[in-house]
């Protein structure tokens, strides 16, 4: 059947047996202007392409104007007329029903496509274009609001359809042919006539083929073309009325219509052939509309009076005026006297799909404007641009595999239609939360796919509470550090007129274990929902405390290592023992973080932030460091103050003193450092509210570190050794 569509075209030549039908000559303007279109006026508007007429075109070259070339317009399908006519009565019907599309008139324009792609370009870009023209691209005139086509029955039409309209945005249904050929082109054919002989040859081995069951796959043109095959072979064989005595098993989409110049073939050679239906209902209102139509009616249309002429063999004064052989159209014409080859009073399973389609795509607008509440406040100036309306997928989809479900995406197979395609699941991190969709997306911010990658889900805002375990941990570990380091100092407060206290200036173990105190507590600030005020105080608080320490105890180590270089005989260095210059380091190097916190606040400070990227599930509150560079600046040099008090610490821990206080204050900055040290990788390892702990737990560490290896030796002295805390022991050199 793959050569038999070129065969009729040649067969469309020779005249027909009653000698009734005529092969026109119509004029044509700047491009091809043939003269068959039905235009309804309204808001929104479906285009149709239609194949009721059929034209050879005259070639147009570059040289000339294509002005006043002539188009030979073929014999009509009348029976193809209904198809329109399904669309004109379900536009009126949903017109007529205010529900469907309140405030908003839906219209229609058709087009002939002729069997010609040539001509199918060109209308389809007409329905693109202004009304009249074809400028397609500019916006000029009165503009045609276009939401949707459908057309044509024919899948070669469809085709030439589809590449003009997918140009344009307008989607199409899905679609697909799983063949890699196909039949030789019905529009190329027309334009491009071939011998005779080889397709009468052609015809007589079809009909004398020993082959008793035909299953026919292919669109309603086939039918043209299998009849005048049949026809012409009976001619050949001189047999009047010719069976061939074949079963035929078709596709829904044949239909049993026949071409003007086609009446007096018989087709009882199809009695008996088997045919998938394609579900349809009657519409009473719609044999009604059809009984009401009429060329002279207010309904007339150019395709209507096309149609009168060739359907009853009739002509209008007005168009064939002076013409020999004619007879005119009078009201004596009935539809229903039509052969059903020519004409149906009921509507056709194909027209009932077409009527079908209208109505959906009033429903899906219907659908969105309902849910729309500016719906009201629509102006007829700005219609379109309000509604921001899309074309409609109206037809099935056609593929040759399973749907992919959400959580899927697809993947083309290579060497193979768009329609078939693998199911890949979506990656981390994306999800698709309908079928079939081509590619995965990525959750907003504040959401997170499910396990499932179906949906997304509200991420969880998390911060380092007081009433959560971790938090309460961390706090009950502050207070108690802060509690112990009260009860040194009241020990040591109780004690200070002895010489393991008094020793290597008591001022500065005050204040040490002040600011350890101090320490402990200000982990707290790190603690609950950050506010701005918290974060202002967190790092440079921290910052300023930790030095305040760190300081003291460069001091008591500087002070150890000149008294012991004092007593040597004759040293000058004993003038720089004393207060002085104790308090000189202590307020030097903690002046100096002083202004690196305020230079800190004042240009880039902390402020409250939400991390949405670290975790998957969790929306992290947190303080924002504003400025990294400061807050490393605050580090690194708490961090060299440790360095150098362990450097000094290190070089004096072998003093020949019995009770030799820098060994300690070395033990304590090693802790110091190795914690810090350690604090860096972790910090920059770690996500969400696990980042904050992870730092009270290094301020926490440090401070124990210092209070431990500082004050319990001599803590263990004074309370348990009472009699090691005298100035003799204390000064005595091993």
């Amino acid at each position: 059947m793959a050569r038999l569509l070129l065969v009729l075209l040649h067969f469309l030549w020779l005249p027909p047996t009653n000698g009734k039908a005529r092969n026109v000559m119509c004029a044509i303007s700047d491009p091809y202007n043939l003269p068959y279109d039905y235009y309804q006026k309204g808001d929104l508007i479906i285009g149709g392409i239609t194949t009721m007429f059929g034209c050879i075109l005259n070639g147009i070259s570059f040289t000339e104007n294509p002005k006043g070339k002539d188009v030979l317009e073929l014999v009509a399908k009348p029976k193809v007329y209904q198809h329109d006519l399904s669309m004109v009565f379900a536009v009126k019907e949903i017109n007529e029903n205010r529900e469907i599309l309140p405030n908003v008139s839906l219209s229609f324009h058709i087009y002939d496509s002729y069997l010609s792609e040539r001509m199918t370009y060109q209308n389809t870009l007409k329905l693109l274009s202004t009304h009249a023209r074809i400028i397609p691209n500019f916006k000029c005139d009165i503009q045609k609001h276009l939401i949707a086509v459908i057309g044509g029955l024919d899948s070669e039409i469809s085709l030439y359809m589809a590449t003009v309209l997918d140009i344009y945005k307008i989607p199409q249904n899905g679609i697909c042919s799983a063949l890699n050929e196909k039949t030789p082109a019905i529009f190329r054919a027309m334009d491009t006539l071939t011998s005779f002989e080889p397709l009468r040859a052609q015809a007589i081995s079809l009909m004398n083929s020993d082959v008793k069951v035909f299953i026919v796959n292919a669109s309603h043109q086939t039918t043209v073309c299998l009849t005048w095959l049949i026809y012409m072979h009976s001619l050949i064989e001189g047999i009047p009325n010719f069976s061939v005595g074949k079963v035929w098993i078709l596709t829904a989409q044949w239909d049993f219509s026949v071409m003007t110049l086609q009446k007096a073939i018989d087709i009882q050679i199809f009695d008996g052939a088997l045919s998938f239906a394609i579900h349809s209902n009657e519409i009473p209102e719609f044999t009604q509309f059809l009984w009401s139509l009429h060329p002279n009616s207010r309904r007339a249309d150019a395709f209507l009076q096309g149609f009168w002429e060739h359907a009853f063999d009739c002509t209008f004064s007005d168009t064939y005026e002076g013409k020999e052989d004619t007879v005119p159209c009078t009201d004596q014409e009935k539809l229903e006297r039509l052969p059903g080859t020519l004409f149906e009073m009921n509507i056709m399973s194909q027209s009932y799909s077409i009527y079908n389609a209208v109505h959906a795509i009033a429903h899906a607008l219907h659908t969105m404007l309902s849910s729309r509440s500016k719906l009201n406040k629509i102006t007829d100036q700005h219609r379109q641009d309000h509604l921001g309306l899309q074309t409609w997928q109206v037809l099935p989809l056609a593929v040759c595999n399973d749907h992919c479900h959400p959580g899927y995406s697809r993947k083309t197979k290579e060497g193979l239609p768009f329609c078939c395609y693998d199911c890949v699941p979506c990656a981390d991190g994306k999800i698709s939360d309908q079928k079939d969709m081509d590619d995965c997306f990525t959750c907003s911010e504040d959401k997170f796919p499910s396990k499932n990658r179906n949906q997304c889900n509200f991420k969880f805002i998390t911060f380092l509470s007081f009433s959560e375990t971790l938090g309460i941990f961390l706090v009950s570990l502050a207070i108690s550090f802060s509690l112990l380091t009260a009860l040194v100092l009241g020990i040591f407060m109780k004690n200070k007129d002895t010489p393991i206290v008094k020793a290597n200036n008591w001022n500065l173990t005050y204040t040490l274990l002040i600011s350890l105190l101090f320490c402990f507590l200000c982990s707290l600030l790190f603690i609950g929902r950050p506010q701005t005020v918290a974060c202002y105080l967190r790092q440079t608080t921290f910052g300023v405390i930790f030095s305040v320490a760190v300081s003291c105890v460069l001091a008591k180590t500087v002070t150890v290592v000149l008294a012991f270089m004092a007593t040597k005989p004759g040293s000058g260095i004993r003038k720089w023992v004393g207060t002085r210059l104790a308090n000189s380091i202590l307020l030097g190097c903690s002046l100096i973080q002083v202004v690196i916190s305020v230079l800190w606040l004042g240009i880039a400070p902390p402020f409250p932030d939400l991390d949405m990227h670290s975790l998957v599930e969790e929306i992290t509150v947190e303080c924002n460091e504003g400025s990294l560079t400061m807050f490393y600046c605050v580090l690194g040099y708490l961090g060299f103050l440790a360095i150098v008090s362990f450097t000094v610490a290190f070089l004096a821990r072998k003093l020949p003193d019995s009770f030799n206080e820098a060994k300690f204050i070395t033990f304590s900055m090693l802790v110091f450092c190795s914690v810090w040290l350690s604090f860096v990788p972790s910090y920059l390892s770690t996500k969400g509210k696990s980042v904050v702990a992870v730092e009270i737990f290094s301020i926490l560490a440090s401070s124990a570190g210092l209070l431990s290896c500082i004050f319990f030796p001599k803590c263990y002295i004074i309370i348990l050794r009472p009699e090691l805390n005298s100035k003799e022991h204390l000064t005595r050199r091993k």
